[in-house]
């Protein structure tokens, strides 16, 4: 058969041109030139052996065989990546003969070609892995360890084997991708207090494998400091590991091993090239799904947007103020590949030729080589794709949104565009003001002397209060003498950075931390109980004006004091707290809230409660969805509550504390008992054992109406998103 004798022919032996590079692999065999017990074996039987010691409480087996199997798949993924790179260019001797040779001789020539490649993947695997490490793991075992479930059993292993470094290390490794597990937020906490735990314990022990995020972090930093050339240079540095991630995704797609595909199942019936192409169109498939994965943070659902274009559109701005005109004209040409139409890059590009004046050489630079062949590669493989959706029965979903029309078969192309328009539809400013928490403010204020003096309207938002009289002068100066006097008590929180700025620092206590170190005669007993009051009291006015349907229970509170790192103060246009929601993932350009982790999707009503005025700056202000338009300013003082419902009708930011010590008690609330603080719980409990009494109020789960049903992820992906910057709040304490 010649594969050239109809159009339908061509795009199928294209499709089967990736085929043979992984088939051998896939028959779970290999060359090898080495001696066994050099080769790297496979890593998920050590896994099991890991589990099952840690259930028969061998700790130091567990240990061994967990590390082992983490040391080992990351030297195979290693290895793919090698063998990818080395055999990239194996048979390209052949090609010339495509060029010419028509009809068998044309495929006996593309046959040669793949084979070549896939013999030379086969050696140099079979050099460095066994048979059984070339086999593919199960979808159990991807689970595992794109979780970092290890990490969760290292924790308690090397805790048991009073490893506690190393503990800690493990901790935080698994709460990075899982940050909603509030047993390991605990946990870590508690290794914190540990007199041999040091800071740099809490080490991400993946990070080379996300380091993009690390950059990506490291730009945004550098951009909001107006450092623009250190910007362009982190940007720059940006782009070039993503792409460098992306490529090492693609590589585990095309040296790992594939199942063929199963007989009896209709879509994959046919002859060889039929299931070549089946096999190949899912290797395609698997290489564009790299996108999505690159563009997915550890411990987040759903992937950033846009993440290469958004990085492109950071870039040629920051050129331009750094001064970089042809950095920023070439950069700007790199991104219109992706939006070619796209009116703001167009007026951009204008603006920029027009500052250079007659430079023509500038004016007319070319885009960038490496974003040229990633954009050229991408749509040639959408193309086969589309052709394998229209002919071949197969599922693809296309992972980026500048896709091109045309690339689009016809008879996919209706419902392929009614898709696009739904997805680019943004929310009405109506839908902006919906709140869907079940709170409704305007309820009775409980205490005697407390005072309204601001409400929604004043607010200008929905579920808003402000209350004055919530706590007198002594009590103010008793805590903040507190938050001093446990500052002094422990090196822990001095000169401790803030999560959020640089240019401040952050110190923060819980309750249980609190009344630990009264019991060491550090605090004094009755203040460390009129913290743990003064919450319960916010509870008490929150859950009355907004008139819960439900108890409310403490998700999470501290005693926070900011205050500005000498010397680091001038021309600051930072915020000592970024625009955030409390209960999901602000995304200011398409007006989105993604109730989905990292987020505390738990948290249903917030408050702060004030302890002073006598600082510079620290003012607290809500704004609309964009994070831009400022709908509400409150200035602190001694007494103050704001109280608000935690969801996306609420976005709020705190500007630069610039001179003084700003201390606040904020509090969160979650409607779900199982989600209650149990440090705050243990506090209470170790009061009880020593006989004493606390202030507490507190509904179970079912008095009152129930709560409103809950999703996980409370709307849907919408339309491009330019300028992404999602603030990724790692660290409430």
């Amino acid at each position: 058969m010649a594969l050239r004798s109809k159009p339908l022919c061509v795009y199928v032996a294209q499709i089967i041109g990736v085929f043979f590079s992984f088939l051998a692999s896939a028959a779970g065999s290999g060359i090898s030139t080495g001696s066994a017990t050099s080769l790297l074996p496979a890593y998920d039987p050590l896994y099991y052996l890991g589990v099952r010691a840690y259930f028969s409480e061998d700790w130091e087996k567990a240990a061994e065989h967990f590390e082992k199997s983490i040391s080992i798949r990351q030297a195979i993924l290693q290895t793919r990546r090698k063998c990818h790179d080395d055999c990239l260019f194996a048979g390209n001797d052949r090609l010339s003969y495509l060029e010419t040779e028509t009809g068998s001789l044309w495929d006996l020539y593309a046959l040669d070609w793949v084979q070549r490649r896939a013999e030379c993947a086969r050696f140099c695997l079979g050099r460095a892995v066994t048979p059984a490490g070339q086999l593919p793991v199960s979808t159990d075992i991807d689970y595992e360890f794109g979780t970092r479930n290890a990490y969760n059993f290292l924790q308690l292993t090397y805790f048991k084997l009073g490893k506690m470094h190393k503990a800690a290390a493990a901790a935080h490794t698994f709460f990075v991708a899982n940050p909603s597990h509030l047993e390991m937020r605990n946990n870590i906490e508690k290794y914190r207090r540990m007199d041999e735990v040091t800071d740099d314990a809490f080490m991400d022990r993946e990070k080379e494998l996300e380091r993009h995020w690390e950059v990506y972090d490291s730009a945004v930093l550098a951009e909001s400091s107006s450092d623009w050339k250190r910007t362009v240079e982190q940007w720059k540095d940006c782009v070039n590991v993503t792409l460098q991630q992306t490529e090492d995704c693609r590589a585990q797609c095309v040296v790992a091993s594939k199942a063929l595909p199963e007989e009896d199942a209709p879509e994959r019936t046919g002859g060889v090239y039929e299931k070549a192409a089946a096999l190949s169109l899912s290797l395609l498939a698997c290489q564009q799904s790299c996108v999505t994965l690159v563009a997915t943070r550890p411990g987040r659902v759903s992937a950033q947007e846009d993440l290469l274009p958004t990085q492109l559109e950071h870039l040629h701005i920051a050129q331009f103020k750094a001064g970089d005109l042809k950095g920023a004209i070439q950069t700007l040409r790199s991104l219109l590949l992706f939006y070619p139409s796209d009116a703001d890059s167009l007026n951009n590009l204008q603006l920029y030729s027009e500052t250079l004046g007659g430079d023509a050489d500038a004016a007319g630079t070319e885009p960038s080589q490496e974003i040229s062949r990633y954009v050229k590669r991408s749509l040639q493989e959408k193309k086969l794709l589309y052709f394998g959706m229209e002919h071949l029965n197969f599922n693809f979903t296309d992972p980026d949104l500048w896709t091109p029309e045309d690339i689009v078969p016809d008879s996919l192309r209706e419902t392929w565009r009614a898709e696009r328009e739904r997805l680019s539809g943004m929310p009405t400013e109506e839908e902006e003001e919906t709140d869907d928490s079940g709170f409704y403010a305007g309820g009775p204020v409980p205490l005697v002397g407390v005072t309204i003096t601001m409400d929604d309207q004043a607010l200008n938002g929905t579920n808003r209060v402000l209350l004055d009289g919530v706590l007198s002068q002594k009590e103010c100066d008793a805590i903040l003498q507190l938050a001093s006097s446990a500052t002094s008590a422990t090196d822990s929180s001095r000169g401790r950075r803030s999560p959020y700025t640089p240019h401040e620092k952050f110190e923060g206590l819980t309750i249980l931390r609190a009344l630990k170190l009264a019991q060491d005669g550090f605090l004094n007993q009755s203040d460390v109980k009129l913290l743990h009051e003064v919450g319960e009291r916010a509870r008490t006015l929150l859950h009355s004006y907004f008139r819960s349907p439900s108890g409310l229970f403490f998700s999470f509170s501290h005693l926070v004091c900011r205050s500005p790192v000498p010397g680091h103060q001038e021309g600051r246009m930072d915020l000592s707290h970024p625009v955030h929601v409390d209960n999901c993932i602000l995304e200011p350009e398409t007006k989105q809230c993604w109730r989905e982790a990292p987020a505390f999707t738990h948290r249903d009503m917030s408050g702060i409660l004030y302890l002073n005025e006598d600082f510079e700056g620290g003012e607290f202000f809500f704004t609309k969805r964009d994070a831009k338009t400022v709908t509400a300013r409150v200035q602190p003082k001694c007494g103050r509550l704001v109280g608000f419902s935690s969801g996306p009708v609420n976005p709020h930011g705190v500007t630069a504390v610039t001179s003084g010590r700003r201390c606040a008690l904020p509090v969160w609330f979650t409607k779900e008992h199982h989600h209650r603080d149990m440090e705050r719980d243990e506090a209470e409990a170790l009061w009880t054992a020593d006989g004493q009494s606390v202030v507490k109020e507190e509904k179970k789960d079912g008095e009152g109406a129930q709560p409103a049903a809950r999703t996980g992820r409370s709307q849907a992906s919408r339309g491009r998103s330019k300028e992404a910057k999602r603030e990724i709040r790692r660290d409430e304490l």
